[in-house]
């Protein structure tokens, strides 16, 4: 099992998130718990090599792994998500 944390910049994005969306990302952290056994996540290219991201409907969450240590990053709407 991992350990699963959130950056102070994505626990403020994921406060910000609807009530429904907000449980579909509490979903998904109890998944990445169980890491490397996760299925959906993806690595991300280029300046992004050595993270990856993970969908729930049109949320995106990004994150990168420690050790046992899963770090969630970011998580928002994927129309501004790869912005920066």
């Amino acid at each position: 099992m991992a350990k699963v944390e959130l950056t102070p910049s994505a626990e403020t994005q994921v406060d910000a998130l609807p009530r429904l969306v907000r449980l579909r990302v509490l979903n998904v952290v109890l998944r990445l718990e169980r890491w490397p056994d996760v299925s959906g996540a993806k690595p991300l290219r280029g300046p992004l090599a050595g993270h990856f991201r993970i969908r729930t409907g049109d949320y995106r969450i990004q994150f990168h792994v420690v050790g046992d240590t899963v770090v969630i990053e970011k998580a928002g709407h994927r129309d501004k998500f790869y912005e920066e």
